[in-house]
């Protein structure tokens, strides 16, 4: 075999073997840095109000919640499913605001429309939103438009709790309303007041 034979041979079989390997690719630097990228890159996981770590944010620490991710983080899953979901600390994807009947709470028409992710995202901005700034999220399904202002701290019977502004704006209708939410556990908040 010719020394050219003998090269091309080689050239030929590095090529089979480097197709035959994985491709290991870094995401784009462009791409937000979340789990294993972020951790790599020596950023922290998202820390709550009670100082539990989060994997996502879903954009509330930049003031806005992104409902479609936390719908995909919920999976579908509705009704009591979600309470137990919720309860199982260590699946737990996104805070939620359980056990109050937040129709009531947002009041009229509008408060019929609130749904397992506007819940999801109050939730969620009750546990990450920074105290004063304003977390907004639009359901697309209804047109309703939701912002959450985060408050001070304050202490219930031992749990901690966010005293917090909560506005809902439909069309002509807007609802707005002062309350307290309790973290009963872990990302599990409920409005007492």
């Amino acid at each position: 075999m010719s020394p050219i034979s003998k090269a091309a041979s080689a050239i030929l079989a590095s090529a089979v073997v480097a197709l035959s390997l994985p491709a290991v690719a870094d995401p784009p630097p462009h791409a937000p840095a979340h789990g294993w990228r972020a951790k790599q890159n020596g950023q922290k996981a998202h820390v709550g109000h009670a100082g539990y770590e989060w994997e996502f944010d879903y954009g509330v620490q930049s003031g806005s919640c992104d409902r479609r991710a936390i719908g995909t983080a919920l999976g579908g899953i509705t009704g009591a499913v979600i309470a137990n979901r919720v309860a199982d600390s260590e699946n737990r994807t996104v805070a939620m605001l359980i056990g109050a009947a937040a129709g009531a709470f947002i009041g009229n028409r509008i408060g019929r429309n609130f749904d397992k992710a506007d819940e999801a995202c109050l939730g969620h901005a009750l546990e990450l939103g920074k105290t004063g700034q304003p977390v907004g999220w639009t359901n697309e399904d209804t047109g309703v438009s939701y912002q959450v202002v985060p408050g001070a701290d304050r202490d219930r019977d031992g749990s901690a709790c966010r005293e917090f502004n909560f506005t809902a704006v439909s069309g002509s209708d807007k609802s707005t309303r002062q309350g307290l939410a309790c973290e009963s556990e872990r990302g599990v908040w409920q409005v007492v007041q």
